[in-house]
């Protein structure tokens, strides 16, 4: 059995995404799910413990939505919830033009990511190690995205503050989660919902863009 090659099997799932990278971004995401790999014996950042299942339930699920956001050469976006960078740090990388901001609480996982944006260089990285509440950025972020919040409701609720009035709420959920939609705040709507194909993944999953007015 031939040893598994991280660089191929990586390439050939954003390929089947419709993702086009450079050879460099590669080695960028490689070598970020190394890292995930080695400091998640310690920091347990995620329950997902091999190299393969890292790459492609964590990045590839993380780039499943890159094509789906703003065509944007300056975008400022903050990842609230980011735990071990997800999806900001993979973001990040495919999208050097943007500003990502990367918020967590959890102590350990915000200096993992220090040492993200250090050794992969990434200087279009801020890291925030605080509750989302009481971080208030000096300019209001043009979008907010996550895949950790429980519901539709808490993300708006706790983030909204975030963003001014043109801000977009980008929600990736799994389930078209019907339910949420109709618990949401009056005032907020959702623009558009995208259906998302993830290679080898049966599980249903969804970009939602939730808008004020």
């Amino acid at each position: 059995m031939s040893a598994f090659d991280p660089h191929k099997f990586l390439t050939a799932r954003l390929k089947r995404l419709g993702v086009q990278c450079s050879a460099h971004q590669i080695e960028q995401l490689v070598s970020y799910a190394q890292l995930f790999h080695k400091w998640n014996k310690a920091y347990n950042l995620s329950a997902i413990r091999d190299l393969p299942s890292i790459i492609d339930r964590h990045i590839v699920d993380s780039l499943s939505v890159l094509n789906l956001l703003p065509d944007l050469s300056d975008y400022r976006m903050i990842d609230v919830g980011t735990g071990g960078g997800l999806p900001g740090i993979p973001l990040a990388i495919m999208r050097p033009s943007w500003q990502l901001s990367l918020l967590d609480s959890n102590g350990k996982k915000t200096r993992f990511l220090v040492q993200v944006k250090l050794e992969l260089e990434l200087a279009n990285v801020e890291i925030h190690n605080c509750r989302v509440e009481s971080h208030v950025p000096e300019t209001p972020y043009q979008g907010v995205i996550s895949r950790a919040f429980a519901s539709l409701e808490d993300m708006i609720n706790y983030c909204k503050h975030l963003v001014d009035d043109s801000g977009v709420f980008w929600a990736m959920k799994g389930q078209f989660p019907t339910t949420e939609i109709d618990a949401l705040p009056d005032e907020y709507t959702v623009q558009h919902c995208r259906s998302i194909e993830v290679p080898d993944e049966d599980g249903e999953r969804h970009l939602l863009a939730i808008v004020k007015g």
